[in-house]
């Protein structure tokens, strides 16, 4: 299928989401079109439940504004990290709406650990909660939280390391039980910055919870969200790390990893990660993935850091988060939180 005249689109290829789309001829040229008619393009995006795999994009790595005019295209805002908290090593030099993740210093952002045996029966990459761990949405302890994301592979690790694996909510909601979409259809997941002593496994280690800044406060999130653009429903909630296991994490469940609260949760992320619902994506340079916060979940995975450098780009399109969210000033801006 001609999304026009520069791009392809196909389906992904071993996924039941999702979309490839190869672009033909000048990567410059092709986002030159886009800029003059980005319809069809995000026709595409959305027809696909929110992700479409680009290879062969290298051009960006020595012309990161294209990765920017491409996030312009998915939204009125992209994220301007030197704006934000976010910590100086970790924005790009020259292009502050790119997030850097990498491995060495200045950035030296590990990698997850590696998941231990048993791995799937046919020896396959294991994906599925709790085995597969880091399941995540950017920043769901944001409100208004993100829209969508662009992941740029700069240096990628072999093949066989450092996937990174998206599940589609879309797909994992409608496959709910008539019962469970009624319990979870007016839920709230709660939702805290990581590293703050709140997560799963720092409340099972007893740990203190440091104090938390009015911006940093967790923040609600719905666990069913309606598609601003689709209005499909889908599954929105994280685990272990970025979910807060000291109030929640669900409003008006019992607390803690060992309430009613945990019990759900793992029973929604262990259908959410079955592999039916999850594409893994084996990065090559040049590779760019676009992604829905609203509607997807991913995860990273482990590769070996003290042989293999990774260097990865991100930005981080906003500005159409749903109805739920109309008029909120942004939680983790200082000034509106303390107003």
């Amino acid at each position: 299928m001609k999304i026009n005249d520069s791009l392809d689109l196909q389906p992904l290829p071993g996924a039941t989401f999702g979309g490839l789309v190869r672009v033909s001829g000048a990567v410059d040229a092709a986002v030159e079109a886009l800029e003059a008619d980005p319809e069809p393009l995000l026709r595409a995006f959305y027809d696909c439940d929110g992700l479409l795999v680009l290879p062969n994009m290298h051009a960006i790595t020595g012309r990161p504004d294209l990765l920017v005019r491409l996030s312009r295209l998915f939204g009125p805002e992209v994220e301007d990290y030197r704006r934000t908290l976010t910590e100086r090593t970790m924005v790009h030099d020259t292009v502050s709406e790119i997030f850097i993740v990498a491995n060495r210093p200045p950035v030296n952002r590990a990698p997850p650990a590696r998941p231990e045996p048993p791995y799937t029966e046919d020896g396959s990459l294991p994906v599925q909660f709790p085995h597969r761990r880091g399941w995540h949405t950017d920043q769901s302890f944001r409100r208004p939280p993100p829209d969508i994301s662009l992941f740029y592979a700069v240096v990628p690790t072999p093949k066989g390391q450092g996937q990174t694996l998206y599940a589609d909510g879309i797909a994992a909601y409608d496959a709910l039980s008539p019962a469970m979409k009624e319990r979870v259809e007016r839920l709230e997941g709660i939702h805290v910055l990581p590293g703050k002593g709140r997560s799963e496994q720092a409340v099972r280690a007893g740990e203190t919870p440091e104090p938390l800044l009015p911006h940093q406060r967790p923040q609600r999130q719905p666990v069913v969200r309606v598609h601003p653009v689709t209005d499909k429903r889908a599954l929105y909630l994280c685990e272990a790390g970025q979910m807060d296991w000291v109030e929640g994490p669900f409003v008006g469940m019992q607390p803690g990893p060992d309430g009613d609260g945990a019990a759900l949760l793992y029973e929604l992320m262990r259908h959410f990660t079955q592999p039916r619902f999850v594409h893994v994506q084996e990065w090559t340079a040049g590779d760019l993935v676009i992604y829905d916060n609203r509607s997807l979940i991913h995860a990273a995975t482990w590769f070996d850091a003290e042989a293999n450098g990774r260097v990865m780009w991100r930005t981080t399109v906003r500005g159409n988060p749903g109805d739920a969210y109309t008029g909120e000033s942004r939680s983790w801006i200082p000034e509106a939180a303390a107003g």
